[in-house]
């Protein structure tokens, strides 16, 4: 009898924590429905702030025609152009006359022409020649 008793004790605990393991498993289902809102509400916070970005309008600044010197008018032409055409164009006379340097396209090699814009430099970076177009618009 006293056999029976444990066999009956030890099978009541066995019970006890199969039950304990799906109350475990339906909190952790209620926690992601918690997080789902919020993943919504900062999808939606992304949405407003490309409104205001379409709502951006483009800088007159840029679009104001400055006249180039005559060394950099022997290259672009004369005629007063905005500083991102006079950038276009230049980049259309260096691949025009291939004066970019095949083995570091950074580079611009000068010809006799550039060479007057970029300050008597024969190689300049197209970093570097920004600063020297401004030098030469005005």
């Amino acid at each position: 009898m006293a056999k029976a008793k444990k066999a009956a004790k030890k099978a009541a605990p066995k019970k006890a924590v199969k039950k304990a393991a799906p109350k475990k498993a339906a909190p952790k289902k209620a926690a992601p429905k918690k997080a789902a809102p919020k993943k919504a509400a900062k999808k939606a916070a992304p949405k407003k702030v490309a409104k205001k970005k379409s709502a951006r309008k483009p800088n007159a600044a840029f679009m104001k025609a400055l006249t180039p010197s005559a060394a950099l008018g022997a290259v672009i032409g004369t005629k007063g152009v905005p500083r991102t055409e006079a950038v276009k164009k230049i980049w259309d006379y260096i691949k025009k006359n291939k004066l970019q340097d095949p083995k570091n396209k950074r580079m611009i090699n000068a010809d006799d022409k550039l060479k007057v814009v970029f300050g008597g430099k024969a190689q300049v970076s197209m970093f570097d020649m920004a600063k020297h177009l401004a030098k030469n618009l005005s």
